[in-house]
This record gives structure tokens, sequence and C-alpha cells, in this order.
């Protein structure tokens, strides 16, 4: 009988464990308590292990649960709150008393000399329907690109690629003359293998990295942009079947059906609250808020508070605030929107660090070649790969910065590199696709390469919106603009 992943308690403890080391919580009594009884690792890739716990193992791993939970953490007031949201953030400083100025070194740190300074037009102007039309596309083809290699580890991507002579990545992964043995070592994943490669592609399969933008553009039509968390629950509730949901998602919505209410929806037994999940749901409140990051970095909080906290939710107001700022009306460089983007996280987190982690590692690499990101990719592996898992938000923050950084914010460029990096590569392509998507101003700027194997037709268990065309999902974004 197949085990629900996502919500054992026996695997619970080993994530939440993990999760205490980064938050700098002393856990060791506990890591001790379970050892010593017998209690397994987290699951490095699978969401559950083979075998369930026998019943006592299993009754202590939600007592150590709740006691992990009461661990006080060193970094919980550098990251639990929001920075004060700046009305224009296309400065560097703002006088205005309630918007934290940046630091002289976080300054520093988003300053590009070459790309600051001038701006030019936008590669592709076209309508505001049509960027919209390149930014769902754009999500939609960076997420296909990651897809077959979706939990595959950073040395099987880079073994596949090459043994398809696609090194360094630059189109649709292929099973057209893999070697065997390279086919062997490292299987492509298992759901995704059929609808993602080169050879199979027929419209966009389903994904979690699309239906969540599906049920947030649903929010917005039905709610508003006055929606609120619970709000948010209700729609998941109604629309959300629970077998699309992972990771935090999952825990949540499990919490929602026992009767708990957010934001303890997003802490009851959840180590996966500073995953990735919240980060890739933000797309439609960026889009839907061009010019006012603030606003779309406020919207993005108010869903991620129901799954996410910290970190997870920083991640979700920054991509919604670098969409947006991308969306305005003003000629931007993907620096200047990384750079506006950082503004509306906490300085001192780790999610701020991460960004600005990636963006110094891919500007201190001298060649600024496809080939040269490999270095880059290193040093971040070297950094982030011992100890956090590969769908936690940090480390594909790190990528995603560094990627759009070293790519100069070009659409085939931003894609295969942040896929070529590892960890989540569906979730971050889809990110950086939507990005340099709204960037590239147009569904003709990316490459019918890229736009045609896509047939216009995305597949998803959303209600109403199965089939449906991304030229249509660009006309109904700009009607859920305020």
């Amino acid at each position: 009988m197949p085990r629900l992943t996502w919500v054992q308690p026996e695997d619970l403890v080993g994530h939440e464990l993990r999760q205490a080391a980064l938050d700098g919580r002393d856990a060791s009594e506990i890591a001790h308590r379970w050892a010593a009884a017998g209690g397994h690792p987290a699951p490095e890739r699978a969401g559950a292990s083979p075998y369930p716990a026998p019943p006592r193992l299993r009754a202590l791993a939600e007592e150590l649960l709740d006691a992990l939970a009461d661990l006080p953490s060193p970094l919980a007031a550098a990251e639990a709150a929001p920075v004060p949201p700046c009305e224009n953030t296309n400065r560097d400083t703002n006088s205005d008393a309630k918007c934290s100025p940046m630091r002289d070194a976080e300054r520093e740190a988003n300053r590009d000399p070459i790309h600051d300074a001038a701006p030019g037009p936008r590669p592709a102007p076209g309508t505001e329907h049509d960027r919209l039309h390149a930014a769902w596309l754009g999500r939609a083809i960076g997420c296909l690109l990651g897809k077959p290699v979706e939990k595959v580890s950073l040395d099987g991507i880079r073994a596949i690629a090459r043994s398809t002579g696609n090194w360094p990545l630059h189109t649709w992964f292929t099973a057209r003359e893999l070697d065997p043995a390279v086919a062997a070592a490292h299987p492509w994943n298992r759901r995704s293998r059929p609808t993602s490669l080169a050879e199979n592609i027929d419209g966009m399969p389903e994904d979690d990295d699309l239906d969540y933008p599906l049920l947030n553009l649903m929010l917005l039509r039905r709610h508003g942009h006055g929606f609120t968390t619970d709000d948010v629950a209700g729609l998941w509730l109604d629309e959300l079947p629970a077998g699309r949901t992972f990771t935090a998602e999952r825990v949540a919505y499990r919490n929602l059906l026992t009767g708990l209410e957010p934001p303890r929806t997003a802490t009851y037994r959840n180590p996966f609250r500073e995953w990735i999940g919240a980060q890739i749901r933000a797309d439609v409140f960026g889009w839907a808020n061009p010019g006012n990051p603030a606003r779309a970095a406020e919207l993005a909080r108010r869903d991620a508070a129901l799954s996410h906290t910290a970190n997870g939710v920083h991640g979700a107001a920054f991509v919604a605030a670098a969409l947006a700022h991308a969306a305005g009306p003003t000629p931007v460089t993907v620096h200047r929107t990384l750079a506006a983007a950082l503004r509306h996280v906490p300085p001192n987190s780790r999610y701020a660090q991460a960004i600005r982690f990636g963006i110094g590692t891919a500007r201190a690499e001298p060649t600024g070649t496809a080939t040269g990101f490999e270095q880059v990719v290193d040093v971040l592996h070297a950094r982030y790969a011992p100890d956090h898992h590969w769908v936690h938000v940090l480390p594909n923050a790190a990528l995603l910065a560094a990627a759009l950084t070293h790519a100069d914010g070009d659409f085939r460029g931003s894609i295969c590199r942040v896929v070529s990096g590892g960890w989540d590569t569906d979730s971050n392509g889809a990110t950086a696709g939507s990005i340099t998507g709204l960037l590239a101003g147009s569904p003709e700027a990316l490459g019918e390469h890229w736009t045609t194997p896509l047939k216009n037709r995305l597949t998803t268990s959303v209600r109403g919106f199965d089939g449906i065309g991304f030229d249509e999902l660009a006309r109904l974004t700009l009607e859920a603009r305020a």
C-alpha cells in the first residue's frame, strides 16, 4: 500500500531536526532521544520513508515534533518581520522615515557598474497583454525544461546533458543517444519523463508550479486584492485537490482539515515552512501590480502565511516584488529588478544573504559564459548542499539570483543556467522564465524553439482552466489588475 508523502510523523522529525540546526536551535538532546529510540533521518529525496514506524516510535515522533517547536530560535527577530515598503523602489535611498534605507554594504552588493547606468529599451515592447503572455509562457517553458531532471543530482544533470551533446545546457533534455550507462546511473524523474523530453512534449503538462499561479489568479478574480489568508484557505479547500499538494502545502492542507486556522496552519508540525513552496505561488501578485512591488509583496505574504514562515514567506515576497518591478512602465534591467525586490526582504535574513551571495558569486565569475557558470554552481553547492534539503528556499534563491545575474536577464541563458544548477529544477526554471519572459516583452522574443512545443495549451486539475491557452491567461491576468 502506498504511503502518503510529506505527513508521516516519523519522517517529519528528521526534517525538523535539520531545520532546527539551520535556525540555530539547540536540538541535540531531542536528536539523541530520536536516534536512541531507533528513529531515522529524513528521507533525502522521497517524501516518505519506505516503511511505517511502529506505534511507539510514531508516538515519540509526535512528542518530539512538539518539543522541537518549543525551542526558541536566535534568528527569529531578524527574520520575522518584513522591511517597511518603499513607495519608489527605483531609488537606492528613500527619505520616508517609514522606509528602511539600504545599508552601504547592501547597496554595494546590488550595484552593477555596467548595467545600472543606462537601461535600454525593452527588446520587444509589445502591449501589456504581450508582456503577460510572455511571462506566462516563460514560466511554463522554464518549468518544462526542468521537469525531467527534478530530483536528479547535479552530477546526474551534467552527465545526462553531456551524453546528449547538450552541455552547457541550451535546449530541451532528450533521451535520444543517451548513453544507457548514464541513464541507468541517473534515472529521469519518473513522472515527468513521458511529457517533458524534446521528443514527447505535446503542450504544457500539469505541474504545481503552474497550478498555484492559476489558483492565485482565481483568488484575485473572486476576492480582489483585499483577499485574506482565510480566503486562500477556503480556495484551496474548494479548488485544490489534496493529492496535488506537496511539502509545506500538504501539511497546511492537513492542518486545515483538522480544524487549525492560519497562521497556525503554517507552523504546526510543519518542518517544510521555509522551503520553496510559497515562492512558486507568487507570480500573479507581481504581474497584477505593475510598478508597485510593495503591494505585490504584501499580497504574496498573505498567501504564503497559510503554509510558510520566515524565509519561506520572504521568498514569496521577493519574487512578487521582482515581477511587479519588471512589469512597471519604465524599462529596467534584471539587475535593477533584483535590487528592487531585495528591498522587500529583511536585510539581515538568511534569504537576503542568499540573494546577495548568488549575485556576488555570479559577478565574480570572470567569463560570463554558460561554460563559466558551472564554477558558479559549484560554489553555491559547496555553501548550501551539505546542510540544506534540495527543496529548501535558500539554496534555490541563491541559484535563481546567480543565474539571472550571470545571464544578464537573457531568457534562454537564464532558464538554462538555473536548471543546469540542480536542486528544484522545475521551480527555479519557472521563476527564472517568468521574470525574463516579462522582461523580454513578447512571446516572439522568447523564440519558436521554446514556445511552439507548448501548443498554447496548459493541462491542469484546477477547475475551469484545463486546456487553457497562455494568451487567454494573459487576458485574465490583465483583468485582475487593481
